[in-house]
């Protein structure tokens, strides 16, 4: 892939975060990056997506080149994580190369939880999951990797697999002040909850007759998450708090907290009802 100062931040910069990229900086006169390049370019499918390789003609981005400081080309800047990590100058032998890209690529569970975010940002959920499966079998203490594959089945609403994994996290992670935790908690306890509650409209009921009943508005708020009804959940967390912080230790404004985290994927409404939550402690 060829980027230019217009691309740069998201071929690079963004990708990175995902999958280490190789910036080549080469030129069409350069005798060794005629070398350098086909090396790379079989190295990368050798790797099968574990990096990226992206070239950068220093004669049609002279800004780049001297943005990052390029005098001798061929120039190789390793990035990960949005920030330069590493990088070369000139050829290197093919054996060099690889102990470069090694320590450059994450291995064993790191790696396969590397994976797994790149294949969910393609859309690749089933590779998805079995990355996730590689990264636990590697190591099954490594909670970052299954708290995604816990979100991944709530996403899919395989709420007994939930159940399952979540059995199988670290105390450090159950007992702790793990946001991604907390919020997959609340999901659950919301479902038991619901499993327990009158129908929705009963309880709104109970509200409307008693806007000062917070357990009803509680109990409501736990059935609209269960049925995963955001913005209604926070509607009510939200009077909740307004209405009373020491209800039950301040549960509407922690709960609020959780379906955040819940609703990550949705920016626009958390970032909406963040504003709402400050104002209203503030």
């Amino acid at each position: 892939m060829d980027t230019t100062l217009a691309t740069f931040e998201n071929d690079v910069i963004a990708a990175s975060t995902l999958t280490p990229v190789l910036v080549d900086f080469w030129a069409p006169w350069c005798g060794p990056c005629k070398t350098l390049g086909p090396m790379l370019e079989k190295l990368e499918a050798e790797y099968e997506g574990k990096w990226r390789l992206v070239k950068v003609n220093v004669d049609e981005n002279q800004e780049l080149a001297a943005h990052f400081q390029v005098r001798s080309i061929p120039h190789v800047v390793a990035f990960a994580d949005g920030r330069p990590v590493d990088q070369f100058i000139g050829v290197l032998p093919e054996g060099q190369l690889r102990t470069f890209l090694d320590r450059l690529v994450p291995q064993g569970a790191d790696g396969a939880r590397v994976e797994a975010q790149a294949a969910l940002a393609e859309g690749r959920r089933d590779d998805a999951y079995d990355a996730l499966q590689a990264a636990l079998a590697y190591d099954p203490g490594f909670d970052e990797a299954r708290l995604d594959l816990i979100e991944l089945l709530l996403d899919d609403d395989r709420i007994d697999d939930v159940r399952s994994e979540v059995e199988l996290l670290s105390p450090k992670t159950t007992q702790g002040i793990d946001a991604r935790y907390n919020a997959i908690k609340t999901r659950l306890d919301a479902l038991d909850a619901a499993a327990d509650l009158p129908p929705t409209d009963a309880l709104e009921a109970r509200v409307a007759s008693n806007p000062d009943d917070l357990e009803a508005r509680f109990d409501l708020a736990s059935a609209f998450i269960a049925r995963l009804k955001y913005t209604e959940a926070l509607e009510q967390l939200l009077v909740i708090v307004q209405r009373d912080r020491a209800f039950r230790e301040d549960i509407g404004r922690k709960t609020m907290l959780s379906v955040f985290d819940l609703a990550a994927h949705q920016p626009e409404l958390v970032a909406q009802w963040r504003r709402k939550l400050s104002a209203s402690l503030f």
